[in-house]
């Protein structure tokens, strides 16, 4: 950063640059030697609370001192470069590696649009599908609406590709950014997930409730599913039960573990 620059900058932007030119060599390093995890949080069905319907698997980045890289120190300003396409590569390839050794598991692994086009992203799920087919239908990839909405008809092809091996698509953090409802139309996903600015404190927030019903009602118009996300309180929670939310996911039910209860010790994938 140039002297100008950074008079200009804002300290927390300042703060944020220096964050990132420390921690992304440590990343990048950690990422081309497969040493992340993925974090296990429960997702489950409105009337059945109490056993999850599905996992969503978040990716951890561990450096060489065996500690966890905070996501806030990098993943900003990763997601849109190709150290983000790497990442996505190795979630995708630890979510895979679950799927086969627990047949029993349905798991969402997220990803950007951007690394539909990315080569070795599209080879790791071909190939991973093509060898354990049966996996397809306990995977579900959340693509988030942002990254989506900038590639709309890249998604259209490579949604038509991967439901037809049975695959599940969830458009993530819908709500959070511009939305065009003609492509949503279109993409046909199996399931919304709603972004937790509108479901936190939804309970006492007439504002919120307005605003989640008629994404549920979009929703439910185009036959999705629906996922409330960041549910931390009881009173949300049974809020969304009764205007009908599908599913519910947040800290009330689960925060996300590396050591989930069905999992021995975590081993990382090797390259």
């Amino acid at each position: 950063m140039s002297a100008g620059t950074q008079q200009s900058a804002s300290p927390l932007d300042y703060a944020i640059d220096q964050q990132s030119r420390v921690t992304l060599p440590t990343v990048r390093l950690a990422v081309e030697r497969g040493n992340g995890v993925l974090a296990f949080q429960p997702v489950v069905q409105s009337g059945r609370t109490e056993r999850p319907a599905f996992y969503e698997g978040l990716i951890r980045i561990i450096d060489e001192s065996g500690r966890i890289v905070p996501l806030r120190d990098f993943m900003p300003v990763a997601e849109t470069t190709e150290l983000g396409r790497r990442i996505d590569c190795l979630s995708l390839a630890l979510g895979l590696q679950s799927l086969r050794e627990d047949p029993s598991l349905r798991l969402s692994i997220n990803m950007s649009a951007r690394s539909i086009g990315y080569p070795d992203w599209i080879t790791t799920l071909r190939d991973g599908l093509i060898a354990e087919p049966q996996v397809a239908e306990r995977l579900i990839l959340e693509i988030t609406e942002s990254s989506a909405m900038e590639m709309p008809d890249v998604v259209h092809q490579f949604m038509r590709e991967v439901q037809g091996y049975g695959v599940s698509l969830a458009l993530d953090d819908f709500g959070a950014g511009y939305t065009s409802f003609r492509y949503l139309r279109d993409f046909c996903f199996d399931m919304i997930k709603i972004d937790g600015q509108f479901i936190r404190n939804i309970a006492n927030h007439p504002d919120n409730q307005v605003l989640t019903r008629a994404l549920q009602s979009i929703a439910h118009h185009f036959d999705m599913f629906t996922v409330a996300e960041s549910v931390e309180t009881a009173d949300e929670a049974a809020f969304l039960i009764d205007m009908g939310i599908d599913c519910m996911q947040g800290y009330y039910f689960g925060a996300p573990t590396i050591a989930p209860p069905w999992k021995s010790p975590p081993t990382m994938v090797q390259r």
